[in-house]
């Protein structure tokens, strides 16, 4: 009955990751015509006699309320535009022509506010010159107001009726050879109180960073990505329980080689270990679609990942089980390290240690639960597992020049 009762129960979740992962499918969607996009470059496509233009899969947020333009080149005309659009914005139209949406011109200096008719606002902008396009924090609602930099100055900022939510990130060209450098994770403002704000809270999502960076939700890997034991390590401040069993990542930026692991840990989980090589952990690794489960050695598991895919863990656990039965004592709230009494010797994996040797292999004793990893929102696998004490908490992992990703802890919530 309990098999019964887990099988009904996961293939529910299987429906609504699903469902959910449609919804994204539609929204989070970049749009482009007569332009080509090589990693972070954008190139103009086209004959020149039309517009080409790049919306982002993302609209900006006051999380995330900021993106950049580098000009690489300015091609025939230098007709390049920066600025905001709806997401279903006409492609074949420069941003700020259409209405509800506002841009920034290099060729005239001139902002467009939903008219094909521009007022002069800047500088006119060249080869070099990086171009800014943000959204205010203190914008109320029905009422955003949004600003353009050139070179790290503000140029100036025009109040326009929308949600931070309708606002997509658009570029647009007009010209042989237009080719820009695109940063939709650039920052703007951090050393402000309200900046650093939004990078604290964030930080604070997390308990453990080694040789990773945090920007809003975005994790980097700055280590050295030389040897196995450049690991660069997230661990979440908090472990997943029944109200919050899931998370996932997405590919922003593969690097190298894209040596990046998404999983579950115990808390004391050594920093210069990918999530899964090591007792008390379990991960799927993107390079080679392998699930590690305590050992350095994966099993065949699911598909490669690559930039742009979204791997996501969770976790199904029985219906009688009792949240109390975990160590409740070991919470990351009293921002106090993990306390050698409450740390079982058989789980302990310490690294680079010669007078110890680093223990794999799966717990045999405690509570069991079923882990389970989804790619693009398709299961791929799942694996019933040992609960270490104190519980399983997100980690991810890294370890070549180059990877990024966007993590939500909580995306089934709301």
């Amino acid at each position: 009955m309990d098999d019964i009762n887990l099988h009904y129960r996961f293939r529910n979740w299987r429906r609504r990751i699903r469902e959910i992962r449609e919804v994204r499918a539609v929204r989070y969607r970049e749009r482009l015509k007569r332009m080509l996009r090589d990693g972070d470059i954008l190139r103009y496509h086209g004959n020149s006699d039309e517009v080409g233009c790049f919306v982002a899969s993302r609209p900006l947020s006051k999380r995330n309320r900021y993106f950049e333009v580098t000009i690489v080149d300015t091609g025939v005309r230098g007709m390049i535009a920066v600025g905001l659009v709806p997401q279903l914005y006409k492609l074949d139209h420069q941003p700020g022509w259409l209405p509800n949406s506002v841009a920034f011109h290099a060729d005239d200096g001139k902002l467009y506010n939903g008219n094909t008719v521009g007022q002069q606002f800047g500088p006119k902008c060249c080869r070099g010159d990086k171009i800014g396009c943000g959204i205010s924090l203190d914008s109320e609602d029905g009422q955003i107001t949004v600003f353009f930099t050139k070179n790290d100055s503000e140029v100036g900022s025009v109040d326009i009726a929308a949600s931070p939510d309708a606002l997509y990130p658009a570029v647009g060209m007009h010209s042989l050879g237009e080719e820009v450098l695109l940063d939709l994770n650039a920052e703007w403002g951090v050393e402000e109180d309200d900046g650093q704000m939004i990078v604290d809270s964030h930080e604070e999502d997390w308990a453990r960073l080694h040789d990773v960076k945090v920007t809003d939700t975005l994790l980097e890997y700055v280590g050295k990505g030389k040897s196995i034991v450049d690991v660069g390590l997230a661990q979440a401040r908090r472990p997943l329980n029944t109200r919050f069993h899931y998370y996932e990542l997405e590919i922003t930026d593969a690097g190298e080689k894209c040596y990046i692991a998404l999983g579950l840990a115990r808390r004391d989980y050594p920093e210069q270990r990918h999530p899964g090589w090591s007792r008390g952990s379990i991960a799927y690794h993107a390079d080679d679609g392998k699930l590690f489960h305590g050992s350095g050695v994966g099993d065949p598991f699911g598909p490669r990942c690559f930039e742009g895919d979204i791997m996501g863990c969770g976790i199904m656990f029985p219906r009688d089980f009792n949240p109390n039965d975990a160590d409740d004592k070991d919470d990351w709230d009293a921002d106090m390290g993990p306390k050698p009494s409450e740390v079982q010797n058989d789980w302990i994996a310490y690294y680079g240690d010669e007078e110890e040797e680093e223990e794999e292999g799966e717990d045999v004793e405690g509570r069991k639960v079923t882990v389970f990893f989804t790619r693009n929102g398709k299961v791929v696998g799942r694996r019933e597992v040992v609960l270490p004490a104190g519980g399983f908490y997100p980690t991810i992992g890294m370890m070549s020049t180059g990877e990024k990703v966007r993590v939500d802890l909580h995306p089934l919530s709301g």
